[in-house]
C-alpha cells in the first residue's frame, strides 16, 4: 500500500526516524531527510540493502552532521532511500523500490542519493542530505531539477556515515532553492571567509561530451553565470581525454570500495540487485596495477586542477551529459550513460573540488543541470555565487 505522505517513494518503508529541531537557530522551521547511510540513534542504518540491515545493530549515536542540523533548528522527517551500498548512479533499488523522479516520472531519479533528491524535488522536505563519491548528489540533482552541492573533500564531517571510497566520499545536500542550499552550508561548512571567485572557465571537453541539445539548452544558464563573473574563457583540462578520467577514477574508487566493503561482502554473501553485483565483482577482481595507476593519475589531476583554480577561477560545464535514462533502460544503456557521466563528475571527484549544480534547463521533457566548480576550501564562496547566478537565471533564490 502506498504512503500518501510519500507519493514519490522517497523514504525508507516502515516507521520513520524523526527528530525535532531546536526551537531557534539558522535552520529553524526547515525540514530535511537523510540518506540511509547516516546513523540516527536507535535506528538501523540500512545502506540500501536488507542483508546490511540484518547484519548491523541500531546506531548508538546519531552522526554529527545530523546532530548539527537538528541543533541548528532543522527537523528530521525520516531516512531516504539509497542505491545499495551507494554504488550506482541511476537510483534503482529492487528491494525497497526505486523513488519516482518528480520532475520526469518516466525516468530514473539518479543515484545513489535517489530518495533525498526525490523528496526535495517533490516538495516533501526543504532540503536533504546525501553523499557524493562519484556523482551521487550532483547527478540526481541534475536529473530531478534541483540544487545540489558536493563539498570539497574533507570539508564536512562524515563520522557516523557508511563509507564506499573514503578518499573520495563527501557529504552533500540538495535544496529546492539556492538560498536554502547556502543556509545549510553556513551550518555545516568550516568558516574560512568569503574568498573571491573568477574568472569563469568553460571546460571544452565536458561541453563536447554532452548531447548537443543539452549543451544548447544550458547556454542561458551559462550566460547568467557570465553576467555575474564576466565572459567565460574556453579551455581544455583533459589532454588525456575524458575517458582516462573515467577509467582511472573507476579503478581507484573500486579498489577503495573493495577494501572498505569487501570483507563484509565476503563474510555475508549478500544478495545484490543488477549492476551493483557486477560492480563489486569487478572491484574484487581489479588488478593491483590498475588501482595503482588510478591513484597516480589522481595525484596528477589534483596538482593540475588545484593549480588552475588556486586564484579563484570557476569551471562551468554540464552536470550530466544527458537527462536521466528512461525507466526500463537495459544495463548496457545504463552503463554507457554511467561512463559518459562519470567522465565529467570525475573532474571534481579526482581533485577533491567543490561543485554546485543549478537546475537551469530542460531537454526532451526532463531537467539538466549546470555545474559551477571551485578549488578546495572555496565552498562558501561557491554557494554565494550560486545564489547570485540563480537570481540572474530567474531560479528560486
Amino acid at each position: 500500500m502506498s504512503d500518501p505522505s510519500d507519493p514519490y517513494g522517497a523514504f525508507m518503508p516502515g516507521p520513520r526516524a524523526t527528530l525535532a529541531g531546536a526551537p531557534e537557530g539558522p535552520l529553524a522551521g526547515l525540514s530535511f531527510c537523510a540518506k540511509d547511510l547516516f546513523d540516527i540513534a536507535g535506528h538501523v542504518t540500512g545502506y540500501g540493502n536488507p542483508d546490511w540491515a540484518r547484519t548491523h545493530p541500531p546506531a548508538v549515536a546519531s552522526a554529527p552532521i545530523i546532530a548539527d542540523l537538528v541543533a541548528a533548528g532543522a527537523s528530521l522527517a525520516g531516512k531516504s532511500k539509497t542505491v545499495e551500498l551507494a554504488y550506482g548512479l541511476t537510483g534503482e533499488n529492487i528491494w525497497y523500490g526505486t523513488p519516482i523522479n518528480p520532475a520526469a516520472p518516466d525516468r530514473f531519479p539518479g543515484g545513489s542519493s535517489c530518495g533525498s533528491a526525490a523528496a526535495v524535488a517533490g516538495g516533501l522536505v526543504d532540503f536533504a542530505l546525501g553523499s557524493d563519491t562519484g556523482g551521487s548528489v550532483r547527478i540526481p540533482a541534475s536529473y530531478c531539477g534541483i540544487f545540489g552541492i558536493r563539498p570539497s573533500w574533507g570539508a564536512v564531517n562524515l563520522t557516523g556515515a557508511c563509507g564506499l571510497g573514503p578518499s573520495f566520499d563527501t557529504a552533500g545536500w540538495f535544496a529546492s532553492t539556492a538560498g536554502v542550499l547556502r543556509r545549510v552550508g553556513d551550518v555545516l561548512l568550516p568558516s574560512n571567509g568569503e574568498l573571491g571567485l573568477g574568472p569563469l572557465l568553460r571546460v571544452q571537453e565536458a561541453w563536447v561530451n554532452a548531447l548537443p541539445q543539452v549543451a544548447t539548452a544550458l547556454q542561458p544558464g551559462l550566460a547568467a553565470a557570465e553576467r555575474v563573473l564576466g565572459p567565460s574563457l574556453a579551455l581544455n583540462v583533459a589532454p588525456e581525454g575524458l575517458v582516462a578520467f573515467y577509467d582511472n577514477f573507476r579503478c581507484a574508487q573500486a579498489a577503495e570500495a573493495w577494501t572498505t566493503l569487501g570483507p563484509w561482502v565476503e563474510a555475508t554473501g549478500p544478495a545484490f540487485g543488477p549492476g551493483v553485483k557486477e560492480r563489486f565483482e569487478a572491484a574484487r577482481d581489479l588488478a593491483p596495477a590498475l588501482a595503482a595507476r588510478g591513484r597516480a593519475f589522481r595525484s596528477l589531476i589534483q596538482a593540475r586542477m588545484r593549480a588552475l583554480l588556486a586564484g579563484g577561477a570557476v569551471l562551468a560545464y554540464p552536470t550530466s551529459p544527458a537527462p536521466a535514462p528512461r525507466l526500463g533502460a537495459d544495463l548496457a544503456t545504463q552503463q554507457a550513460v554511467r561512463e559518459a557521466t562519470m567522465s565529467v563528475t570525475a573532474i571534481a571527484g579526482l581533485a577533491g573540488l567543490c561543485e554546485v549544480t543549478l537546475p537551469v534547463a530542460r531537454h526532451d521533457g526532463a531537467p539538466v543541470g549546470l555545474s559551477l566548480v571551485a578549488g578546495p576550501g572555496r565552498d562558501r564562496a561557491l554557494l554565494a555565487l550560486a545564489v547570485r547566478v540563480a537570481a540572474e537565471a530567474g531560479l528560486p533564490g
